[in-house]
């Protein structure tokens, strides 16, 4: 009932900037907490950055300064602006949402992945 779609990877030179989209469809009650993960190979998945129901946002370490997580509600889609782009952000992105279904009910759902790959 819910789906999440990304966009917006591809390749790109080290120090140049990307924002990645992703788009909430289906019958949705409401969206609750929701990140951007990412997973490079041989690497498990990380938490890249969150957005709390509040709006608050949290990132990690290696991004702070660097990425930024928004929503625009009214078009049901989330972001990640991603600056100064280094090599070892390279990896597949994931968007991650909690959502309720107005048919499916409360779920962790995950976007398909983008992949990112900044090399000169």
């Amino acid at each position: 009932q819910v789906q999440l779609v990304e966009s917006g990877g591809g390749l790109v030179q080290p120090g140049g900037s990307l924002r990645l989209s992703c788009e909430a469809s289906g019958n949705i009650f409401s969206i609750g907490p929701m990140g951007w993960y990412r997973q490079a190979p041989g690497k498990q998945r990380e938490l890249v950055a969150g957005l709390s129901t509040t709006g608050t946002a949290n990132y990690a370490d290696s991004v702070k300064g660097r990425f930024t997580i928004t929503k625009d509600s009214a078009k049901s889609t989330m972001y990640l602006e991603m600056n100064n782009l280094k090599p070892e952000d390279t990896a597949v992105y994931y968007c991650n949402a909690v959502a309720v279904g107005t048919l499916s009910g409360h779920s962790n759902y995950w976007g398909q992945g983008t992949q990112v790959i900044v090399s000169s």
